[in-house]
This record gives structure tokens, C-alpha cells and sequence, in this order.
């Protein structure tokens, strides 16, 4: 029997927990009942479980049957402030909550992963488990990571995989990754532009934010081609902007948040800098007073070479040529097991899993966004696949 049998065989399991959890999605590091499911899905197993200090982390360490190295598997867990309208009938059950980035996919996937790994009792080493709250903008990793999830077995992780399915973009079952950089690092940029409010007909005996915040969006743009190389992209978008309650009111203050993207650290530690330059310049301009702050966020996701081939080997010799495809580019999403690649040489990956046709159906992230779930146990069975083969490897 191979892994990818005895995978298809968890199939049914693995999809009824994923419905389970897609009915009661949490938002952030606290994921209580999340937790309690996966508790639930891993008990009986033989592994070593350590909970989260301050979040709703699990960390599983399954024994090797002899000593070796330590292989790391992730998965997060947590879900969107996103009402869903997928129509599917195992629907979320809480309004403005949905798993709308397929983390219960994830969960599912990682839990069938230590279910295959605990049934080998011949494996040269130990594998780290991590299931990880908080990926979407709380860090979560970073958390794991100052509460030591890779020395949990004893020693430092040597090796780390992850995959993300992909509700568009890619065929269903199909593997997609490159080497180096595979996602652009993030920063978050908050901006409050300070006026004095008036009358809507007298605009001269007030201080009006509103035409400063919309020069600064537009300049940021300009700045961006400006300054930046287009051989190292960057890409900024402003997706809030507040200001004003009537059309007759000239408000005391504007405010807008903006989402910086990189590929390079040079770039990534430049971005932001000149972002709030180019904001306080324009206020000034204006004789305005504003507040305005950037704040970093995860690093660029960057695949170790040496990982990216061992991953597309094993896909290729498991799965078929066929079944794999390298990128050509990064991609501007974001990841926060970005923080483990800085530490651990490891790999990350994506798996298609659109129940329609990938050009037209709605992304990660949609309020509509659908996952086919068939292609748990292909997924759980890679994860498990990278563990056996890259122990078997450290063994030697």
C-alpha cells in the first residue's frame, strides 16, 4: 500500500471534518472550537501535544521509530470577517465569518497527514505538526515560533513544507511552485489627515482633508514608478478610505490604509519609508497636520532551491509530470510561514481545488470562493509523502 492509497481511503473522513469546520469558522489567534475539533480528529494517535500559551495553537510531535532529523508539516486554521454567499449547503453558520481562503482544507489536510505518518512505525526521525491560528494578518506563525514550535521535538526543525489550495487560477489536483521567491512580502500603511471641518459652500474658511488624501493616493502610485525598479515590482493598494458624513460637510479628518507588497528585502525595507514621506510631504503642502505610521508585516515567502526540487520531484514521481507545473512569477499574496522558510530550509506550495473552471470561478478570498474537497486525501498524501522521503534522506 502506498501513501496516496491509504490516503484515498481517509477521503471521506477528511472531507466530513473539513464541512465540519467550514460550518463554524473563528477569526484571529483564538480559534476555541477549531481547537477542540482537531483535538478531537488527532486523539488516539501517538503524538505528543503541546497547546498554545496565548493563542489556540496545536503542536503535535509524532517519534520516529529511531533517531533522525525533524520534518515540519503546517496547516492553518483560521478564517475570514467574510459573509459567506457560496451556496454551499454546509454553509458558515456565523454571519461575517467564512472560510473563504480554504484553511479548513488545510486543517483537514494536515490532520490526514499525521494520521498516514502515525500508521508508519519504520520512520527514521520525528515530524512536527504544526496547526497554526492567526494567518490572516495576526502573525500566528510568529506566535508558534517565540513559543517554540520549531524545537518542539527536542531539536531544531530541519526541514518545513506547506500548501495552500487555490479556489481559482489553477486545475483541480494540480501542484504549482517555483524556486526563490514565491510571495512578495507585506506592510500596512495608516494614514489620518488632520483639517479643520466647515461649511460645504465655504471651503476657504476651512481646512479641508479630503482633496490631500486623494492626492496621496494617487502619488503613491506615482511614487511606486517613480522610485522603484520595475524589475522589482511593488505594488501598493489603498482598500479603505473614510472621510465625511454629508456632501455639504467639510470633515475634520480623512483617513485611508493602504497594503504595501515586495519581492526583495531591499525593496521591502524601503517601501514604507518612502510611502510615509510622500504622505507627510503632500500634507504639509497643504498646510494640514497628519498622523501616519507603517508598520511591517510578513517577510517575502522564499522557497529554499534545493527544497523546491526535492518538492517537484516528489510530485512528479507520486502524482505524474503532468500534475505539476513550475510558476513563472511570484505572486503579491502574503504568507506568514514566510517566517519559518527565514529559519528552516522548506518549500511552500499550491494545490487547485476549483469545482468549476479556474479562469472564470471566484478566488481565495470571495465571499462566493468554492473548494472541491476531493483532493484531500492527494494533498494530505503529499505532505505526508515530503515527510518519509526528506527523514529518509537526513537518515542517509
Amino acid at each position: 500500500m502506498t501513501l496516496r492509497s491509504d490516503a484515498a481511503a481517509l477521503l471521506d473522513d477528511l472531507v466530513a471534518l473539513r464541512r465540519d469546520l467550514h460550518r463554524i469558522p473563528e477569526i484571529g489567534l483564538h480559534l476555541p472550537r477549531t481547537q477542540e475539533r482537531v483535538l478531537a480528529a488527532l486523539d488516539g494517535l501517538p503524538l505528543e501535544i503541546t497547546l498554545g500559551k496565548n493563542l489556540s495553537s496545536i503542536t503535535a510531535v509524532l517519534r520516529g521509530a529511531r533517531p533522525g532529523g525533524t520534518v515540519l508539516l503546517r496547516g492553518d486554521m483560521d478564517a475570514l470577517p467574510v459573509t459567506e454567499a457560496s451556496g454551499e449547503e454546509f454553509t458558515s453558520t456565523l454571519d461575517g465569518a467564512m472560510h473563504a481562503c480554504g484553511h479548513d482544507l488545510h486543517t483537514a489536510g494536515l490532520v490526514g497527514a499525521a494520521r498516514l505518518l502515525a500508521a508508519r512505525t519504520d520512520l527514521p526521525g520525528d515530524v512536527v505538526f504544526m496547526f497554526q491560528p492567526g494567518e490572516e494578518g495576526w502573525d500566528g506563525a510568529g506566535h508558534m515560533i517565540d513559543e517554540g514550535v520549531l524545537t518542539a521535538s527536542g531539536k531544531q526543525v530541519d526541514a518545513a513544507y506547506g500548501l495552500h489550495v487555490s479556489a481559482a487560477s489553477y486545475a483541480k489536483g494540480h501542484f504549482v511552485t517555483r524556486p526563490g521567491t514565491l510571495m512578495a512580502a507585506s506592510g500596512a500603511l495608516e494614514v489620518r489627515v488632520l483639517g479643520d471641518g466647515g461649511h460645504g459652500s465655504s471651503p476657504h474658511d476651512a481646512r479641508d482633508p479630503i482633496p490631500a488624501a486623494c492626492e496621496m493616493v494617487t502619488a503613491l502610485q506615482t511614487m511606486v514608478t517613480r522610485t522603484f525598479d520595475v524589475f522589482d515590482p511593488v505594488v501598493i493598494t489603498v482598500g479603505s478610505f473614510h472621510a465625511g458624513t454629508r456632501r455639504n460637510i467639510i470633515p475634520d479628518d480623512a483617513v485611508f490604509e493602504a497594503t504595501l507588497r515586495s519581492f526583495s528585502p531591499e525593496v521591502a525595507a524601503r517601501v514604507g519609508e518612502r510611502a510615509v514621506r510622500v504622505c507627510r510631504g503632500i500634507a504639509q503642502a497643504h498646510g494640514l497636520d497628519i498622523e501616519v505610521t507603517y508598520e511591517p508585516e510578513y517577510p517575502a515567502t522564499v522557497n529554499d532551491a534545493g527544497a523546491y526540487d526535492f518538492v517537484a520531484g516528489t510530485i512528479r514521481d507520486v502524482f505524474g509530470e503532468e500534475r505539476f507545473t513550475e510558476m513563472a512569477d511570484p505572486i503579491t499574496g502574503s504568507e506568514d510561514f514566510s517566517r519559518v522558510l527565514e529559519r528552516v530550509p522548506g518549500a511552500y506550495l499550491f494545490l487547485g481545488a476549483c469545482p468549476t473552471d479556474p479562469a472564470t470561478a471566484p478566488d481565495n478570498h470571495s465571499p462566493r470562493a468554492r473548494f472541491d474537497d476531493s483532493v484531500l486525501g492527494d494533498g494530505a498524501a503529499l505532505l505526508a509523502e515530503l515527510a518519509v522521503r526528506r527523514l529518509g534522506l537526513l537518515a542517509g
